[in-house]
Parts: C-alpha cells; structure tokens; sequence
C-alpha cells in the first residue's frame, strides 16, 4: 500500500441528501471527511424534489412515519428518533431557512425553492471544512482488515484511504441526476444482498387503448378498488395520461400496485362518484326523466360526470347519447350508473426506473444494523439514503429517510 495516500477518518460517496448530512454529522464531532460526488455539483436530484419546491419533510408522527414504509418500517425506527422531523427543520431555521406546512402535513421552505436547502447544506459543509470533490466516480471499494482501512478507487487512477466509508449513492430513478447504480454494485461485491429494484411514486401503464382520449382529465373524486389483494384507495385525485394513469392517488400508491403485476395485469374498479350512493344516483336519474325528458342523455349526464368521459361511457353502455331521457328504460338506465360506480380500467405496467420519483428496493437490511447504519458484514462501512431498500408515498417521507439515515450513520465519533 502506498504510505503517501492521504488517510481521511472518513470518506462519503454521494453528495445528495444523505451524504451531505453525513459528511456534516461526522465532521462536526470531529472527524476529518472527503465528499465524493460524481456530478459536477451535490444535491442535484435534491433540486427537483417537490418540483422544485423541496417538500423536505412531514409533520407525521414517528409511527406514522414508519407506517409509511411498510411491514418493515421499524428499521428506520432509531433514525427517525436520532434525527426526527423537527430535528431537520430545526437544523434549518437555526440556519435562518423558515418553513411552512401545506395540505397532508406536508413541509417546505417559504421560499418554496429547493436551492435555498442546498445552499444551507453546501454552507454547513464549507465551513466545518468537508473537503469535497466532485466530477468523479468510485470504481472499487476494499477493505484491507489488517490495517483496518478502506483503500477507495475512483476514475482517472485516483486512490484515498479511508478508516470509514458512509456509501449514500442513491438508487436508480432520476437518472440524469447520477443514479447509475454504482453503489449496488460496490455493495454486491462486498457480499451484501440487493432486493428487487422496482420504481416508486411511478405512473403506470394501462391496456385500454381508449384511455389516450382521457389524456389530461383530473379526478378529484374518485375512489379504487383492487379486488385481489383487497386494497381500497382514495383520499387524492387521479390523473389520465395517454398511457395509462398518474396523479397523486396513483404515484402515492404504485409501490402497492407494482409488485402484484407479477402475477399479472390488475384489475380496478374506479368510483367515479364516491359521494353518492347507486340508490341516489338511481333517484337523480329517475327524476331527470320527470324535469328533463326532452333532454339528450349525453347533456344530462354532464351533471354526473365530466364531459370528456361521458362518449367512453356510453361507448362501453353501448348506448345513444343523442335518446331523450324519457327514452331510457330501466336497464339503460342500470348499466350508466353501474359503469359510472364501477369503471374498469386494467393495469398492465409501469414506466421505468428512470422515470421514477424513487427507488423501492436496494442494499437488504437483513445486511444493515438499523440502530448505526453500519454493515453486518463489513465493519466501517455505513450507509445511508435511498440506496437502502425501502420506499414510502410522496408527502417528504423520503427524503426525511434520506436526512436521518444519512444523520445516524455520520454518527461516528469514536473511531475503532
């Protein structure tokens, strides 16, 4: 081993979220930190998030935090202690960055700019000293356990050491940003388990070829129901794209929805009317053959539904839109409101990874201690950020995951 290699206490690989807070965690107890990022600047998907409004946080509970990712959440139970949501907006406002809280608890700065969290990050940084270095790529991590170093190896033939190493590279989505999967790689190679890498927060794909003529329709009112697995979603509103469906309803919901493709396409049934039951829909009806029975059927029914959706409608009823509603009979009139509280639409994919809001799926935690962040099979070597498997819905639970894990494993004041 070349003796003339600088040593650093620590090294962080990935200048987003996660390795910064690490990078400004350890360096403020002490330890001397080299940054490796292989963009030419750090937080570059941090940017983006929010659209660009960096929904930092949410004013959830710790369970309700856990909650949010799934059957195995506790993992992140220490993180969220050591480093809560009022931890990270205090970490902020005492850098003089206020912060407001929108619909669903959601926080973000009053600036509504994303840049004015990077600035105070890249702040904290340079003035705690964190030496950092950007335009490169890590290529190869060893441990040399003798010695009880990392021996570090990036692009153009360039060589540190390192008595720790915190990998925080990301995951897979958002790849224009620098999500190239390195840090998936380094880890298999150092003999930790990669779960599937599925998108999250992610529109998806439909096989109705008539959905292209509902591009654009928002539904603020609508309920899903999946049938196998029993799932019932509401609370957001749904979007149709020429594709398929997005929307906050779909986005917050589609690391539910994507593992049960694997079966095989999944059936919805949407509630294009939730707030009326079929027997009022029914009354409505039956009363418009009273007050409007010169009325076309198609004119009417735009007091049920929006226009656009009314020609699939009666595509699917196979019925005139141009009959007066005293011309409807009763099973006519059975079929309109049968489609209109149970409209099918059939699931058959999702966009790709790289058109994901996040990665669900990463370094297992089987392989993590989840009180430190460290490896079980590699001692000094933590990580931090998305690049663990896990994913929650959009709301800034993500990237609080991002801020503690990242806080939890920069933690490392005592030195073996």
């Amino acid at each position: 081993m070349n003796k003339n290699i600088e040593l650093y206490d620590l090294a962080v690989i990935g200048a987003g979220p996660a390795g910064m807070m690490a990078a400004i965690t350890a360096t403020s107890h002490g330890l001397n930190t080299i940054l490796i990022e292989r963009n030419s600047s750090p937080g570059r998907k941090l940017l983006l998030t929010g659209n660009g409004r960096c929904n930092i946080t949410n004013n959830a509970s710790l369970n309700e935090f856990i909650e949010k990712f799934g059957r195995r959440g506790s993992f992140l139970r220490t993180a969220f202690t050591k480093f809560s949501n009022k931890d990270l907006i205090e970490f902020f406002e005492s850098r003089g960055l206020e912060f407001k809280e929108k619909e669903n608890g959601r926080v973000f700065p009053v600036t509504d700019d994303s840049k004015s969290v990077l600035k105070i990050l890249e702040t904290s940084m340079k003035k705690l000293g964190v030496k950092t270095v950007y335009n490169t790529r890590l290529t190869k991590i060893q441990k040399i356990e003798k010695k009880n170093i990392f021996i570090i190896k990036l692009d153009y033939n360039t060589v540190l050491k390192a008595k720790k190493v915190v990998l925080a590279t990301g995951g897979l989505s958002y790849q224009e940003t620098g999500s190239s999967g390195d840090g998936f790689r380094i880890a298999e190679e150092l003999q930790h388990g990669i779960t599937p890498l599925n998108p999250g927060i992610v529109p998806l794909k439909t096989k109705e070829s008539w959905i292209k003529s509902l591009q654009g329709i928002r539904l603020d009112e609508v309920k899903i129901t999946i049938k196998n697995p029993k799932m019932i979603l509401d609370g957001a509103s749904l979007l149709f794209t020429h594709f398929g469906v997005s929307g906050p309803l779909i986005l917050d919901n589609s690391s539910k929805i994507i593992p049960l493709l694997e079966y095989g396409n999944v059936d919805m049934i949407l509630d294009l009317k939730p707030s009326s039951t079929r027997e009022e829909l029914q009354e409505m009806m039956v009363a418009a053959f009273e007050s409007h029975g010169k009325v076309d059927l198609k004119n009417y029914m735009k007091l049920l539904i929006t226009n656009r959706m009314i020609p699939i409608i009666l595509k699917l009823t196979n019925i005139d839109g141009k009959k007066k509603m005293n011309q409807i009979n009763k099973n006519e009139r059975n079929s309109i409101i049968n489609l209109i509280k149970s409209f099918p639409i059939t699931i058959r994919g999702y966009l790709s990874l790289d058109k994901a809001v996040i990665t669900c799926g990463g370094i297992s935690r089987d392989y993590i201690n989840p009180n430190t962040m460290e490896s079980k099979v590699v001692n000094g070597l933590y990580f931090a950020g998305e690049i663990i498997q896990g994913c929650a819905s959009s709301g800034g639970y993500n990237l609080q995951q991002a801020f503690s894990t990242g806080y939890l494993a920069g933690l490392l004041s005592k030195l073996d």
